[in-house]
């Protein structure tokens, strides 16, 4: 093919992934209520290890076609094309971040939170690490490299079914009160934990039947226009940095 095409070519597997992650994102809203936190996070590592597969035997099938459909999986579910800790970004990253928060105890929140960064940075750092020419990124290797993401999704296949749904999808979306103790107690242990869950029941009371808000709904909301208007502004500040 031409030098043009070729450019073509390279700049669909690289900008794909951004596609993918759009239609991650707006999926992910359903996804959370609809089937709760934790069955998502697992369905979505099909995707990611099937990503991992396309882009891993892609030069072996001489098929740049793989590489664009796996970066697409990829950004989709959230897999990086890089270890990560944890399968993060897209789809899984903001179920991710409910999960985390809805299933830490009140004082602790902010901090597990905050993991969900902290596992980013470190995957990009060890994703440069692997793919530098004295580790992975040989003429040889790449493939390897490509399929690397591979490892957090099998991590999370064989771990994540032994923990319990949110807390809190239970109690206010599946209306299971017992499963929302077990699961308090199965997290945070024996303890008094009364209190939390009386703090979900009352929110559970307050929203009560109220429908889920919309983007628009958001933007038109004026209880929360500053706090959208902050993270917008993070979230662009973000873009800024070189990160991509």
């Amino acid at each position: 093919p031409s030098e043009e095409m070729i450019t073509l070519m390279w700049s669909f597997v690289v900008s794909i992934y951004s596609i993918g992650g759009l239609l991650g994102s707006l999926s992910a809203a359903y996804f959370s209520v609809r089937f709760g936190r934790k069955k998502p996070m697992l369905f979505t590592n099909i995707p990611a290890l099937l990503s991992a597969t396309l882009m891993g035997l892609s030069r072996l099938c001489g098929s740049f076609e793989m590489i664009i459909a796996g970066r697409l999986l990829s950004g989709l579910c959230g897999g990086k094309v890089a270890f990560l800790p944890m399968v993060l970004n897209s789809l899984v990253l903001n179920i991710h971040l409910m999960y985390a928060g809805e299933c830490a105890p009140r004082k602790l929140r902010g901090l597990i939170a905050l993991t969900a960064s902290t596992a980013t940075a470190v995957g990009k750092f060890v994703g440069f690490a692997l793919g530098l020419r004295e580790v992975l990124g040989v003429d040889a290797l790449w493939p390897i490299l490509m399929a690397a993401n591979s490892l957090p999704a099998l991590v999370q296949l064989l771990t994540l079914p032994f923990f319990p749904d949110s807390p809190r999808y239970l109690l206010i979306d599946k209306k299971d009160k017992e499963g929302c103790i077990k699961a308090v107690k199965q997290l945070w242990g024996d303890g008094d934990h009364m209190a939390e869950i009386d703090d979900m029941m009352a929110e559970q009371e307050v929203i009560r039947g109220e429908k889920a808000k919309s983007i628009c709904d958001l933007f038109r909301d004026k209880a929360v226009r500053w706090q959208l208007i902050t993270l917008f502004l993070v979230c662009s500040c973000m873009q800024l940095i070189g990160v991509n």
